[in-house]
């Protein structure tokens, strides 16, 4: 069933900006109206061409991709976990810490107000939602109330040529009705193939849909069209999903994770098709958390999961880690051609063991710039010497015939060259993300410890031909940017990034 979209439009016409004025010069050119790939006649070719402009994440359309980190537990004029976001722009040199903008909801344009229990920034999509080639961002408030029992909106911030603001901010949210939610499990794509960025979500009152919301949309939030979708066959929830390219046909697709209680109960695989995701799902094994990237450059994306031991999610705080990759072909994530890697890998530094969550945040770049995607996988609860938990991240790279442990490489807060010394925990590899952000066709990586000194803290390590590079990186921190500190979690995780939280012990 296709129904219009219900959102609301917001209002707002302060400016915040934390940072210098940057140059559109070097703007990436997307489709433009009335260009082949905006009318729908370049076939899979535009659709190829919208898949490669889903990964990039540049706000203030200088060229270089910039980083939107996340501080939902941070409190905000008084009010605790009412949440912020950051964004940190990129440059030939890396990333400028100092020309960062921090945008909470009390910011000048922002709808709303800072409100205890909000979590603006519970997670964060960025994508170009309106078509004028500059990087928006979609921020989910997980705990906003609407009305007496609805919950959840979503602050869509746009980009603009001086960087992002909350001017003009816009609000999909749920309507005030009884028990509507907006926002969770939001994941971007071009589901139907037609150039426009589309965001899925939860959007409305029926537990047993969720929603494509297609693009472009209105300055006012307002989606072109929305596509509900039946998810479910049980009372289970969606805890993860992941969006990519899987079948190499140029729309994207949509992997989902489902769990019950302390059960994690398989997944399904939606495939991309001119009309929007098929209602036709495919079953796919278990997983706490994915992403999509094309490890063997054979133009279809591979699914890489972190596994759930047994299928029981109650046993993930204690599980030493295991990363499965499932190879894409014409038909989606394959069942038979598939990669199993763990600590105890060739090639992959340290050893499994128990609690170490080896996968527990991934994601997926090229850092060598070889043109295979790469696989960064956070071990945030890996014991450096006889500091527990203080974490460590471990890079998979991708070469013909997919990912394995050859030539992997481990960071952690006592690696020479990164700022900082790795303490009980920090949990280094909380968050990671892999992006271009110095425009040399070679990803840096960003990685959190959201529990660093009790604020939480960002590092970035530059890309190069062997890999990534402790010389030269950088670490930076609320305190550093002058955002509201202690308790933050800033570092929960990065924009695009699927995962949202860790799995703790008890």
């Amino acid at each position: 069933m296709r129904v219009r979209t219900l959102c609301a439009a917001a209002a707002g016409l302060a400016v915040v900006l934390a940072g210098g004025t940057a140059s559109a010069a070097g703007r990436a050119e997307p489709a433009q109206p009335g260009s082949a790939a905006q009318s729908g006649q370049a076939g899979a070719a535009k659709g190829a061409a919208a898949q490669s402009a889903s990964v990039r994440e540049d706000f203030d359309g200088d060229g270089f991709q910039d980083v939107a980190t996340t501080a939902s537990g941070a409190t905000v004029g008084g009010q605790a976990r009412a949440g912020y976001v950051v964004v940190t722009y990129g440059s030939a040199s890396g990333l400028r810490t100092a020309s960062s903008t921090y945008i909470d909801q009390n910011t000048a344009g922002v709808p709303g107000v800072a409100e205890t229990d909000d979590r603006f920034g519970a997670k964060v999509v960025a994508r170009d939602l309106d078509g004028d080639g500059l990087t928006d961002l979609a921020v989910w408030s997980s705990g906003e109330q609407v009305g007496t029992s609805g919950y959840g909106t979503v602050t869509v911030l746009w980009g603009r040529g001086g960087g992002i603001s909350g001017q003009g901010s816009a609000t999909i949210e749920a309507p005030a009705e009884p028990y509507w939610q907006a926002g969770a499990n939001m994941a971007a794509g071009d589901f139907d193939g037609d150039g426009n960025a589309d965001l899925f979500m939860q959007h409305g009152d029926d537990w047993e849909t969720r929603s494509v919301l297609s693009g472009p949309f209105t300055r006012g939030g307002e989606a072109a069209d929305e596509q509900q979708i039946d998810m479910f066959t049980t009372d289970n929830d969606i805890h993860t999903v992941a969006a990519g390219d899987m079948t190499g046909d140029g729309v994207d697709d949509l992997a989902t994770f489902y769990a019950y209680q302390n059960h994690a109960e398989g997944g399904r695989f939606w495939q991309g098709t001119a009309s929007g995701l098929s209602t036709e799902p495919k079953q796919l094994k278990s997983a706490a958390t994915a992403v999509v990237g094309d490890f063997d450059k054979d133009g279809k994306g591979d699914l890489a999961t972190r596994t759930v031991p047994g299928d029981i999610t109650e046993e993930l705080p204690y599980d030493p880690g295991t990363v499965k990759v499932y190879y894409g072909t014409a038909d989606g994530p394959s069942a038979t051609r598939t990669r199993t890697i763990t600590q105890n890998s060739a090639g992959v530094p340290g050893t499994s063991e128990k609690g170490d969550q080896f996968g527990a945040r991934l994601d997926a770049g090229d850092v060598n710039g070889d043109g295979y995607a790469d696989l960064a996988a956070g071990v945030p609860f890996e014991a450096i010497g006889n500091k527990s938990a203080a974490g460590a991240v471990v890079l998979l790279k991708g070469r013909s015939g997919g990912l394995s442990g050859t030539g992997a490489q481990a960071f952690h807060q006592d690696t020479a060259g990164i700022p900082g010394v790795a303490e009980a925990g920090d949990r280094f590899g909380g968050a990671v993300r892999l992006l271009d952000v110095t425009k040399d066709a070679k990803a840096e990586l960003a990685v959190s410890a959201p529990e660093e000194n009790g604020t939480g803290a960002v590092w970035s390590l530059r890309g190069t031909s062997a890999g990534l590079t402790s010389a030269g990186s950088l670490a930076f921190n609320p305190v550093d940017l002058g955002t509201p500190a202690a308790g933050a979690g800033f570092g929960g995780s990065f924009a695009n990034e699927n995962g949202t939280g860790l799995y703790a012990p008890y």
